[in-house]
């Protein structure tokens, strides 16, 4: 479904020095410089590997890189990675769409008091759902309800 992803350098050093530190396996990192951030993509299965218990081991990361770090949880179908991407917020439904104009949206249905955790601060939880979407499942927009 995805197709071939190129990684940078920088890329491959970050995913090497997450998977020596964490244990975990990487499949894919983005490093987006506007928000200061790395964003992996973890196996299915290895996101509490990654994460380490309470946090700690990206916490060392963050430490060691100077930047936030942020884990997904890949899948196989494009509802489960969306699912993932929004994780911890409790998704009910996910509607995939394909419009006249030939772009797909994905309608996500998020429980009322999770609204804020599913967009994140200022945007930044949904900005990078919609990435991960349109890179992976080639969803062009996500519309949060």
């Amino acid at each position: 479904m995805t197709q071939k992803i190129r990684l940078t350098s920088d890329e491959m050093r970050y995913i090497a020095l997450f998977e020596s530190v964490t244990g975990a396996v990487a499949t894919d990192c983005i490093i987006d410089e506007d928000r200061d951030r790395i964003i992996l993509i973890v196996k299915p299965g290895d996101v509490g590997l990654a994460i380490g218990k309470h946090g700690s081991r990206i916490k060392l990361l963050k430490r060691m890189t100077r930047k936030d770090i942020e884990v997904v949880e890949y899948a196989d179908n494009a509802e489960d990675f969306i699912r993932n991407s929004f994780s911890p917020a409790r998704v009910k439904e996910i509607r995939i769409t394909d419009r006249l104009d030939n772009r797909k949206v994905a309608v996500v249905t998020v429980d009322d008091q999770d609204k804020g955790i599913a967009i994140g601060k200022d945007g930044k939880t949904a900005e990078r759902t919609r990435f991960l979407a349109k890179r992976y499942y080639q969803i062009d927009n996500i519309v949060i309800r």
